[in-house]
């Protein structure tokens, strides 16, 4: 539907010609009530007249018209954007499309979804066309926690005044797995930088390229570090999904981070859970069906693979390993084996239970997705996990939650049982290699 908007200067208006008529006694009375009630009449009919057609448009006092960016009406409220892979992948190599039957079959590029489309506007603004959601192009500086939703309520970009700060859900569509990293230095980002500003780490003051994490408004409902209050984002230099925390505390000063504003669909990232009373959950937010409980039995990613492409489930035999995006869809970040006893995942879910590495009881799995994340030496030997229990590393010898119940990293797509788990990195990250799964398939 179109709606014309008039935006007379106030001297134009037709208030004013009746003061300023009134002012000069040029007029009488009934000519400049006339005057008055001829303009909004055809004020009136103008906007009335103009119902039924197809975009948004302003005409200036001048007469020019001027497009206004419509955001998009999502077929689903919660509508997840494909992660951009089309590559496909072994546990240590680039292949062939494996074709149904093959090993290696089922994986993130052989299910093309809402493939990622946006529009960049003239005012420094960009719309997701898939979610609805309006995005800013350019972050500015590094800003405290605090700072960003100060930022967001002052803001008028674009002429819009409903800009906040994007939860996790809502900043993490933004990632596309077609990106790829070495380590601490940047190769391909994982967000498209034909729309949006990605600056990477300031290596002149001792940053890394990849410390130029975006944070999110989705603080932790636990505690990293011990004790650490922290706040999820994502890293868009190396594809992750971390908590970090709000304070320096070797020098006691707030943490300064990347924020992205977002407004539009403040529905994004809510989930509308059904338990089909079939093993089941429909997600009617997202269209998406899901797997009630895994099967208690962790699998390297080939293992997990097979077993989603041969799952039959509720008279369904169209099941999948879901992609990261799809996966982190159904995360509950109001929930924590801290703050809940429980996973990070809605109770209409069950989940197993683990045993960590120092063999404490009341843990959960890391769960496999499709999708390969391409970092290191050898690119294509990873894949991505989401955490639905705690984001574990070992750091000074000490086994502690690193990065939060809900943080999305990468293990090895295969290995020695036995051999793990092992530690990597600079927070020691827990790998496991063996990993649980939980199958998803879209609603008919």
């Amino acid at each position: 539907m179109k709606f014309y908007l008039f935006i007379f200067k106030k001297k134009r208006s037709a208030l004013n010609q009746f003061k300023f008529a009134a002012s000069n006694q040029k007029l009488k009375t009934s000519k400049m009530q006339k005057i008055f009630n001829i303009n909004w009449l055809l004020i009136g009919f103008l906007i009335i007249g103009a119902c039924g057609k197809d975009s948004s448009v302003i005409i200036d006092e001048n007469g020019n018209n001027l497009d206004v960016p419509e955001l998009s009406n999502p077929n689903n409220p919660y509508e997840i954007v494909d992660t951009d892979v089309v590559n496909f992948y072994s546990e240590s190599n680039i292949i062939s499309k494996p074709i149904e039957g093959e090993n290696f079959y089922g994986q993130d590029a052989h299910y093309l979804r809402n493939q990622p489309s946006y529009i960049k506007n003239n005012d420094g603004t960009i719309i997701d066309n898939v979610t609805g959601l309006m995005w800013e192009m350019d972050m500015g500086e590094k800003i405290t926690f605090d700072e960003a939703f100060t930022k967001a309520s002052n803001s008028n970009l674009g002429g819009y005044n409903d800009w906040r700060v994007p939860t996790i859900k809502e900043l993490y569509s933004l990632i596309l797995f077609s990106g790829s990293v070495k380590g601490e230095t940047a190769i391909n980002l994982f967000i498209d930088t034909n729309y949006f500003n990605q600056p990477l780490g300031n290596t002149s003051i001792g940053e890394r390229e990849i410390d130029a994490q975006t944070w999110s408004a989705t603080e932790y409902v636990g505690k990293t570090m011990n004790t650490d209050e922290t706040v999820f984002g994502v890293n868009f230099i190396d594809g992750r999904i971390k908590g970090y925390p709000k304070f320096r505390l070797k020098t006691n000063t707030l943490n300064n981070m990347y924020f992205r504003m977002v407004r539009g669909n403040t529905d994004y990232g809510k989930n509308n859970f059904i338990d089909n009373g079939n093993g089941t959950i429909s997600d009617l937010a997202s269209g998406l069906m899901w797997q009630k409980a895994d099967d208690g039995i962790s699998k390297n990613w080939e293992e997990s693979l097979a077993y989603a492409e041969n799952l039959e489930l509720a008279n369904k035999n169209d099941w999948r390993l879901p992609n990261a995006k799809e996966l982190q869809s159904i995360v509950d970040y109001t929930r924590s084996p801290q703050t809940t006893n429980s996973p990070a995942i809605n109770p209409v879910f069950d989940t197993s239970e683990i045993i960590d590495p120092n063999g404490n009881t009341g843990h959960y799995p890391f769960f496999w997705t499709g999708t390969t994340h391409l970092d290191g030496a050898n690119p294509y030997t990873g894949a991505v996990y989401v955490a639905f229990g705690e984001g574990q590393g070992k750091m000074n010898s000490t086994l502690m939650d690193v990065h939060g119940a809900g943080c999305q990293r990468s293990d090895p797509k295969s290995g020695n049982r036995d051999d793990f788990p092992q530690y990597f990195g600079p927070q020691g990250d827990v790998r496991y290699v063996y990993n649980y799964v939980r199958c998803v398939r879209t609603i008919d």
